[in-house]
Parts: structure tokens; sequence; C-alpha cells
């Protein structure tokens, strides 16, 4: 993997990064499910939503941006 590739693919991992982590604490049935997992998981987890935010904002605009510049 050269450079060129990874600083391609970054933004989509960032994006993804936070997507995922939206997903599992924004989600009704990820909630839900949360209830028979650790509080100390749940909490840790929940902890990381601030960033999660910021990556799937920031990420996004980023590979928006790579899509459009080397679409072209």
């Amino acid at each position: 993997m050269n450079l060129i590739l990874l600083d391609y693919i970054f933004p989509f991992i960032v994006f993804f990064y936070g997507l995922l982590v939206l997903i599992v604490l924004e989600i009704p049935i990820f909630i839900n499910a949360q209830r028979n997992m650790s509080n100390y998981f749940v909490d840790q987890l929940k902890s990381h939503k601030p960033l999660a935010w910021i990556c799937f904002f920031v990420g996004g605009l980023w590979s928006l941006q790579n899509l459009l510049l080397y679409t072209h």
C-alpha cells in the first residue's frame, strides 16, 4: 500500500468509525442490548460518543472532498 492510496482511504476509515459507534449508541435495538452488557463497557463506549460525532462529520466531509477531487 502506498501513501497515495492510504491518503485516499483514511478519511473513509475515520467516517465509518464514527458511523459505527453512533449506530451502536443511538439505534434502539442496540440501546436495549446494552442492558445485558457490563456497565464498565457501556460507560467506556459512551465516553467515545463526542469523538464519534467529530469523526462522523469530519470524516464525512473529508471523504466527500476526496471523492470530488479524485473523480475529475
